[in-house]
């Protein structure tokens, strides 16, 4: 069974080289965060849990320049990082997706 939340979260970034993403500019990035488990007592995890997980991870790059967290702040790399950091607060299988405005999204998962 799947369970799945949504977060958010503002933040700029410039890809550095990119013919048009060379220059700073910002994104409200889209996060949705996808388990898998069977449940006991009803549920497979508490909301809740999940919720408080994710905004900790994402604390660290809300109103940030990305570029100061990661090298090479791509979509891409942005969501293998997130996943990363989540992936040590929760222990299922879980899938990662980054969505970078409207209609441009990423995924990782187990």
């Amino acid at each position: 069974m799947r369970l799945g939340i949504v977060e958010h979260f503002d933040a700029a970034h410039y890809l550095p080289e990119h013919k048009s993403c060379g220059i700073m500019h910002g994104h409200t990035y889209k996060v949705e965060v996808i388990l898998e488990g069977e449940p006991k007592d009803g549920i497979i995890i508490d909301f809740a849990d999940v919720k408080a997980a994710l905004r900790e991870v994402l604390a660290e790059y809300d109103h940030r320049v990305l570029n100061e967290l990661l090298p090479y702040p791509s979509a891409e790399n942005i969501c293998i990082s997130i996943y990363k950091k989540l992936k040590t607060k929760l222990n299922f299988p879980l899938t990662v997706r980054l969505w970078e405005g409207e209609g441009k999204w990423v995924e990782i998962g187990d």
